[in-house]
């Protein structure tokens, strides 16, 4: 593995740094091109793309492994991007997902594989294991050509679905789409985690784009199963009337997690400068009206989970946002590198507080890739517990799968701020 070349200054938390004279604590690991919060962060390069790769997902399997997943080229398309719309030409093969397996929780992994290859494109990996059972499922996105709407800015739009293993991960299932009773066409995009509540009830964001709009109109929704996916519903409405901020017209990328009991809320992408939630009380059949959290956040995912607890939320986001002139992100765009930094804000009161934010990590790669949106990418970072560590896994660069880890209780030392 070549190290990538490294910058000699940059800012983190919009304090100058240079990389021969770090602020004290911050620890840097010229492998990674990252500089820590912490030197008990660290890591390790599980795959660099030929091209580019796309969102990470994992999860610990009913066996104890950890299974690693991400879209990227396939080998006749070995270079350029690996996303499944393609820019609206989504109707080529140009990627497959690979899965990676590690027996001795990431220390090492085992991969490539790829684990299902259909004829059409593949997008992020969402990993749901109902309670009390060994089935895994991968939830996603499916761009099945023949009913995806291309026109008239629908090229981010598909059916959603899902595969389903019984042997920890290593045989899957075709296909199944989900139908909403009150949408049966339902088409968007779904790429964030997923949650069961404790009613057996499954919540799963989808958002829908209209690129026709400029900038973009985006809506937000949760597609609701009672019964364990055999029916399902868009709330809080069909299209088009999910959620949005009215002065951007925009929301979406949903990442709902329970609250237990019959309660949960979504956290949502939105380019006002935060992160925003929604709440429900009643197993997922009505919601509050999105809200704004202090969570500072450019126009980017949510990446929220919970600790080993089952009960406090850690919510790693960017904590830097450009501005409020919205256009909609580009490859030139200066916000872009709003999405080099990760931070970690924690809530023991189902997200109704939030602590100050802490340092975790940032890029330090130098920018020399074409496309601006890959060179400052730390962005759709994915996250699990696993007894007292919080797995990271990081599609850094859109290049390189990283896998980090951190023990839980070395959170609480991570630095508020920096001083030059």
């Amino acid at each position: 593995m070549n190290p990538l070349p490294l910058l000699h200054e940059t800012t983190i938390g919009h304090v100058p740094v240079r990389l021969s004279h770090l602020p004290s604590g911050l620890v840097l690991d010229p492998n990674l091109a990252l500089v820590f919060g912490s030197s008990g962060l660290s890591g390790q390069v599980v795959y660099t793309a030929t091209g580019t790769l796309f969102e990470a997902r994992a999860t610990r399997t009913p066996s104890g492994d950890y299974l690693l997943m991400f879209p990227t080229n396939t080998p006749e398309q070995p270079t350029g991007s690996a996303h499944y719309n393609q820019q609206g030409r989504g109707h080529s093969k140009i990627n497959r997902m690979l899965a990676f397996r590690s027996k001795d929780r990431g220390a090492t992994w085992e991969g490539p594989v790829v684990p299902f290859d259909p004829a059409y494109n593949q997008h992020a990996f969402i990993p749901l294991i109902p309670r009390g059972g060994k089935r895994i499922y991968a939830f996603g996105t499916q761009p099945i050509g023949e009913l995806c709407p291309r026109d008239h800015g629908q090229q981010e739009n598909a059916p959603i679905g899902y595969r389903y293993s019984d042997d920890d991960g290593y045989q899957w299932s075709e296909v199944r789409l989900i139908h909403p009773v009150n949408d049966p066409g339902f088409a968007g995009m779904s790429a964030m985690r997923m949650c069961e509540l404790d009613t057996g009830t499954w919540l799963l964001g989808s958002h829908e784009a209209d690129w026709s709009f400029q900038p973009i109109m985006t809506r937000q929704y949760v597609l609701r199963s009672p019964d364990q996916g055999k029916t399902w519903s868009a709330l809080p409405n069909r299209r088009h009337g999910g959620w949005c901020v009215p002065q951007f017209n925009r929301m979406d990328e949903g990442r709902p997690i329970s609250l237990g009991g019959c309660r949960a809320l979504i956290m949502i992408r939105t380019c006002e400068g935060h992160l925003w939630i929604s709440r429900t009380e009643d197993d997922g059949l009505t919601w509050s009206h999105p809200e704004p959290t202090p969570l500072v956040h450019p126009d980017a995912p949510p990446m929220l989970f919970h600790l080993s607890d089952g009960k406090t939320l850690a919510a790693l986001h960017h904590n830097r946002h450009h501005d409020l002139n919205y256009g909609g992100l580009d490859g030139s765009h200066p916000g872009n590198r709003d999405r080099s930094e990760i931070w970690v804000s924690l809530s023991d009161d189902e997200g109704r507080t939030w602590s100050a934010p802490r340092f975790v990590f940032a890029t330090v790669a130098e920018p020399n890739l074409e496309a601006d949106w890959s060179n400052w990418q730390c962005s759709y970072l994915d996250a699990f517990a696993d007894e007292g560590i919080l797995n990271l896994f990081v599609p850094h660069r859109w290049q390189r799968c990283l896998h980090l880890s951190i023990r839980e209780d070395a959170l609480h030392s991570l630095p508020e701020s920096l001083t030059p």
